[in-house]
């Protein structure tokens, strides 16, 4: 029987009522409705998230998985103000205790010194690279031990616009084949017919240079802009310079904070060549894109993507949806594709952030087995459908896998590297964007790196790595 089969079994209409009724609708110190007495016999578990979004999916695994296992699940969704303070207040004040919940990664480690995560069961022995990519592994490890199940991700990718892309490439041919005419014996007269052999010729070396249109290098970018006659209103790049989830591909492989699970205090490694050569080719960007830092956002960019006014954005998961929607609507009338983030150079390579919603497991849970059931459940058997139910980008790498944008940005996750846990390291993301947002409009990009990197090691107690 398949997943998504288990998944929408759902037979049993008083549990389904009781879940999303009493599941739905609790919030944080509210008292055990009497009601729900009847269930007493049942042992019963209290999972808590803070996004809405999630909340079809979550009632619904909630539901299946109760009927499967012949237990209770009461989804509890609550603020995400001080949303770990809370988890911990219940923990130890209330009788509701939540047993398992959803957290950030990267807030793993706090999670884990404060009692309310601890090392995972894996039941059903999912958390390995045959069922997730090594990034989702790491996010969820700390200090070598497994404290949670991966279940989602966001990280960056490149989204391009198919339909120009198709209009440089039949330029590009149409240039060269006109080349090779000037070379030979000379340009068809004016008003000269094609031949079938000559658009047969042009349809070949157009299909060629399409095949070359996803850039593998920054460079490959830049060729295109100085070599596409784009249309009027049309900019080949743009993309939200002021927040890191979309810069840090450019030195994500040279520049690291605590190692590949971003767990390691000792590991500071900022003020390297590399990273260096990489800021030096961010910096140059801004003579070719103008992009004003401190008037873009994401919103605008997409918006303009959306109106088909780029050829190229760096664009998160959401972007899949709504491209997605609009192509479905006729709002967006072209053809689009994603692709994994260009390398800097073909010496450079790119590497990008992310950050892995993830499923914990309460250390005062009383009920640990069901919990990390539970977990093990949300985190592989219901992930086919947490993107259709949430848009959001499943970790596993068995769910969705006939969906090219979620392939794609999957692949990018698998290679990404994991935003640090580090609570000494909490405000590296600030650290990171002034320090882009000031390479970006002219500083010494040098000067710039050494700083962040007597912060961070200042903080972490590590060794500088001045160059």
């Amino acid at each position: 029987m398949s997943r998504k089969t288990r998944w929408m079994e759902v037979t049993a209409v008083a549990a389904m009522a009781a879940v999303l009724f009493w599941g739905s609708t609790m919030t944080p110190k509210q008292p055990e409705e009497d009601a729900l007495s009847f269930f007493d016999r049942k042992e019963t578990i209290y999972f808590w998230y803070s996004d809405e979004d999630m909340k079809d999916w979550i009632n619904s695994a909630a539901v299946s998985f109760g009927e499967k296992e012949d237990v209770r699940v009461i989804p509890v969704l609550t603020s995400d103000s001080e949303y770990l303070e809370a988890i911990n207040d219940a923990s130890l004040h209330d009788q509701q205790i939540p047993d398992a919940y959803l957290i950030s990664h990267e807030s793993l480690e706090k999670a884990y010194l404060a009692g309310l995560a601890e090392e995972i069961e894996d039941a059903g022995n999912v958390c390995t690279e045959e069922y997730f990519p090594k990034a989702a592994l790491s996010a969820v490890t700390y200090k070598g031990k497994l404290v949670a199940y991966p279940c989602f991700f966001e990280t960056s990718a490149l989204v391009y616009n198919e339909t120009y892309l198709s209009q440089w490439a039949a330029q590009s041919a149409q240039r060269e084949l006109a080349g090779d005419a000037s070379q030979g014996e000379g340009e068809m007269p004016e008003g000269s017919e094609e031949t079938p052999a000559d658009a047969d010729l042009l349809a070949q070396k157009t299909e060629e240079y399409f095949l070359r249109a996803i850039p593998a290098t920054v460079d490959d970018i830049l060729s295109i802009g100085d070599s596409f006659d784009v249309p009027d209103g049309v900019d080949i790049m743009k993309w939200d310079v002021s927040t890191i989830l979309y810069n840090y591909w450019i030195v994500g492989n040279y520049m690291n904070v605590g190692g590949e699970a971003g767990d390691d205090e000792t590991v500071v490694n900022l003020a390297n060549p590399e990273t260096i050569s990489c800021l030096e080719v961010y910096k140059a960007l801004n003579q070719f894109f103008f992009i004003e830092s401190d008037t873009v956002t994401y919103e605008s960019v997409l918006q303009d993507f959306l109106d088909g006014k780029l050829v190229f954005t760096v664009a998160t998961t959401d972007a899949a949806r709504r491209l997605e929607d609009a192509k479905a609507d006729g709002s967006f009338a072209f053809d689009y594709g994603f692709a994994p983030m260009p390398d800097v150079s073909p010496e450079l390579k790119s590497r990008s952030m992310s950050v892995t919603g993830a499923v914990a497991v309460n250390g005062y849970s009383e009920h640990k087995e069901l919990a990390n059931r539970f977990a093990a459940y949300l985190a592989e058997e219901c992930s086919d459908l947490i993107y259709e139910r949430t848009g959001r980008m499943p970790a596993c790498k068995n769910a969705c896998a006939d969906d090219g944008a979620v392939d794609i940005f999957r692949q990018e996750y698998g290679d990404s590297i994991p935003l640090p846990k580090l609570m000494e390291a909490g405000n590296y993301w600030l650290y990171l964007e002034r320090m882009f947002a000031r390479v970006w409009n002219g500083e010494d990009v040098t000067a710039l790196v050494q700083e962040l990197d007597r912060q961070i090691s200042f903080q972490l107690g590590a060794e500088t790595g001045d160059l």
